[in-house]
Order: structure tokens, then sequence, then C-alpha cells
């Protein structure tokens, strides 16, 4: 028989999305609790991500509601200063996550009023059902490794990994490495292979954005006061004064401005750690889309073919709210993600909301947080 538990509000995920929800609902009185599969909070950074990360925007932009960054922390955070800030994040607002617990089942109940959650504890196998007022899908974007089905990839002899594995290009010295995927991740893992001493390659498949952290910065503080299409023109200035035509080295710029693009596609520029410079030299090549894998051997669209030792996948992810969540036709879609765009994805029917889908980063995430939050309150408050 399932233990019975009963809150305002519950929480699912504890990354920074679930963390910033309970602390803002914490400012405001509001009795929430937050229940999450792994074992620690903000899993996704403290374990899984590699050890050369920073945040790519200036803190400024970066810290969760109610807390800004220490006043002598970097520009840009690394990430075991960023797993500090959340540590003291946690113990201000004392939020304690019900750890290593899977929610299974969540469906409204019409005739009382209120979510019912199916949530078992992985350590004890015992199951609880919470009744809540409100549910949150704190989930997020990044809740499973994605990595495409590649016809042969299955019979690929070397290492295969996802960039949520991958720690640091040290144990990759004079081995050939594939990384597929062109996005933050994965052009700062070919830059850390690279410098480890990997023979490394990148598939680009798509055109992007390079950019700097400081031309990234300046845009963010622009965007306060101009709009977006004279913002996008004077950093696509800069950023050919610095990078000038890449498109010879098989990167192409997208039609849309960097901070348009980001806005209607949800694809992030990306930030420049010294990964360019290595591509116009050699010591990382470009490579085309993955056709198949023949052994060790892998074929790319434009028909060379290239033997590899192993391959990241820094291929994304996908979200998982979807196999739990029922009743719901009108927050997320069949992948798992809002319907609405940004910035009224946020808010469902019955008291069921989502923070940390806005594909906006950390800057995002305080934003749905606090939105949220307050929404909760004002229902609250008219009864």
């Amino acid at each position: 028989m399932a233990l019975r538990r009963d809150t305002e509000v519950l929480i699912v995920g504890a990354g920074p999305s679930g963390l910033a929800t309970a602390a803002c609902l914490k400012v405001h009185g509001i009795p929430n609790v937050v229940v999450e599969r792994e074992a620690c909070y903000a899993s996704l950074w403290k374990l899984r991500a590699y050890d050369r990360l920073k945040l790519h925007l200036a803190k400024k932009f970066c810290y969760l509601p109610h807390m800004p960054f220490p006043d002598d922390a970097p520009t840009f955070v690394p990430k075991d200063q960023f797993v500090r800030y959340l540590h003291d994040y946690v113990e201000r607002f004392s939020i304690d996550p019900v750890l290593i617990t899977v929610v299974e089942h969540a469906a409204y109940d019409r005739a009382s009023g209120a979510w019912r959650v199916m949530a078992r504890s992985v350590a004890t196998g015992e199951t609880t059902e919470y009744g809540c007022r409100f549910l949150v899908v704190a989930t997020g974007e990044n809740s499973h490794g994605f990595i495409p089905d590649i016809p042969g990839l299955v019979n690929f002899p070397g290492e295969v990994v996802h960039s949520s594995f991958f720690k640091s290009g040290r144990n990759y010295a004079g081995k050939n490495v594939l990384v597929v995927g062109s996005g933050n991740s994965g052009m700062e893992i070919a830059y850390d292979l690279s410098n480890h001493g990997a023979k490394t390659s990148i598939v680009i498949r798509s055109p992007l954005h390079v950019m700097n952290k400081e031309l990234i910065y300046v845009g963010m503080v622009l965007l306060k006061y101009l709009p977006i299409t004279l913002v996008d023109k004077f950093i696509l200035l800069l950023a050919k004064f610095k990078y000038g035509n890449l498109s010879k080295y098989g990167i192409v710029r997208p039609r849309m401005g960097p901070f348009k693009n980001k806005v209607t596609t949800g694809r992030s520029a990306v930030i420049d750690v010294g990964t360019v410079g290595k591509i116009r030299t050699g010591e990382i090549k470009v490579v085309k889309a993955v056709e198949k894998i023949e052994g060790d051997e892998v074929v790319f669209a434009d028909g060379k073919t290239y033997n590899y030792d192993a391959i990241v996948f820094a291929t994304g992810f996908k979200s998982t709210a979807k196999k739990w969540l029922k009743d719901d036709d009108v927050l997320l879609d069949k992948e798992g993600m809002p319907k609405e765009k940004f910035p009224n994805h946020w808010k469902g029917k019955n008291g069921l909301y989502c923070v940390g889908f806005a594909r906006a980063g950390l800057h995002g995430i305080a934003k749905d947080a606090k939105s949220v939050a307050d929404d909760i309150k004002l229902f609250c408050k008219n009864g």
C-alpha cells in the first residue's frame, strides 16, 4: 500500500529549475516538496558536466532568484564554483529534496481538484502518493542524453559516449576521436580533446553563429535598450571583424542574427573558447554529417571515410516528462516540450506548470521560476 503525503506544490526535478522554483515559493511562504530521481540535487552539474565547463553568459545573467553571485565571483563562473553556489542556495532557502525518487505517474483528479502523483523510492522500493494542488514539471530540457540511431553504430568497436558523461580529453591522447554535434558542448569538447593530444574531428551539419563571451555580453546588455534587429546587426559586424568568413572552414552563418535566431529556433550562438583557431590551423577537422558506420570506419555525407577510436555525441537531450505526466493536453507536446512559445510557455491548466523549458539557460530558468511562484501566490490569494 502506498504512503500518502499532501503538499500545496509538488516540484518534479531538483536541478536549478526545481531549486529556483522552491526558493521562490518559500519566499512567498507557500509549502512545497521537491522530488528528484538522482542521488543529489543538480546532478547534471555535479556529475555529468565536463571539467573545463564555465557558464557561457556573464554572472549577472545567470544567478537564480533572490541570490546574486558574490561580488568576488569571476564574470564567467566555472563549473565548480557554480556547484558551490547551488550548495549555498539550497542552504539559504532550506531546500530539502526527496532524493532517489522516481515519479512514475501523475494525473489530475477532477473530483478533488488536485494532482495525484505516484513516486517510487529507488532505495527502498516504497511508493508514495502525493496529493498536490499545483504540480511543477522542473525536469527541464536536459533530462535524458540523446544519441541518434546511426546505421552500424551498434557494431562500432571503439568507445561511444554522450557528452553528459564526458569529463576530460586527457584519456584520449593520440586517439582518433569524432565529436558529433557542434553546439557549445561539442565545440568545447573538441577543443579539450585537441588540447590533450587527440586527433579530433567534429561534425558540423547546420549553420551556426560563432561569438566570444565578450560579444554575447555586449549583446545581452544592448538588448535592454535596443531592438533585437539592431543588436544583431551590430554584434554580427563585430563578429565578422573578429572571425572573418568561416565558410571555407565548414562554418556557415544562419540567415537570422544570433539573438533573433535564439528566440526563434532555440539554437544558441557557439561561444568560441579557441576551437575556431584550431579549425583554421587544421588541428581540428570539420566533417560532414555521418551517413553510416562500418566497423571503426565512419562514412560521411560527402562520401569521405575516416577511422576512429572513439565517438563523443554532443547531440543534446530529450525531455522525459511525457512518460509520466498524464491528463495534459495544453502545456507539453508529445516530445515533452512546451506547446506555447516563450514567454507564454510555462503555464498549463489545472495548476500545472513547467520551469526550465524556455531554451533560455539560467536566465530563462530564473524568469520561469518567478512567474510560476507569483502565479501560484495569486491563485492562493484569490482562493
